[in-house]
This record gives structure tokens, C-alpha cells and sequence, in this order.
């Protein structure tokens, strides 16, 4: 299946690019996808116990079930001041 990924703030720039499409094995879970992910740009992997993920509109676990077509974004954690 395939599955869109977008990549917000900092984590587009240490991706070099604002979305990638990633061809997964059904079935197959957000962290599942995560590691790949994580093993195609490295440099995201210093985040990945902080990593905020949204499947379409909502956050979700990392046992989250994917779907063909899903939009998965991958966001740095909130800073604040």
C-alpha cells in the first residue's frame, strides 16, 4: 500500500524535502512506518521518542493500523516559552 508522509518545521529541512511517498507492506502500523521512516532519513531519528504523528487530521499511537491512501504528518515536538 501506499501511504503520503509530510514533514512540518525543522523536520523538513532535516528530511530535505516537505513530503515523501513510502510503499508499505499491508497490513502495516504507524510505527512500523515509523521505523522506515526513520531508517530512510536518519537525521529524524534523534526525535523519535518525541515525534508528534497525525494520521489525516488526528494524532495517533503508534499502533495505529494503516489504510492504503492514508496522509501521515510527522511533527517536532511543541516548544514554548
Amino acid at each position: 500500500m501506499t501511504v503520503q508522509i509530510s514533514f512540518y518545521s525543522y523536520f523538513k529541512e532535516r528530511a530535505g524535502c516537505a513530503q515523501v511517498t513510502e510503499s508499505v507492506a499491508s497490513p502495516c502500523t504507524l510505527g512500523e512506518l515509523l521505523d522506515v521512516v526513520y531508517r530512510r532519513f536518519p537525521e529524524l531519528g534523534a526525535m523519535r521518542k518525541s515525534t508528534l504523528v497525525a494520521v489525516g487530521v488526528e494524532y495517533q499511537d503508534r499502533n495505529y493500523l494503516l489504510r492504503d491512501g492514508d496522509e501521515v504528518s510527522l511533527f517536532p515536538p511543541v516548544q514554548g516559552g
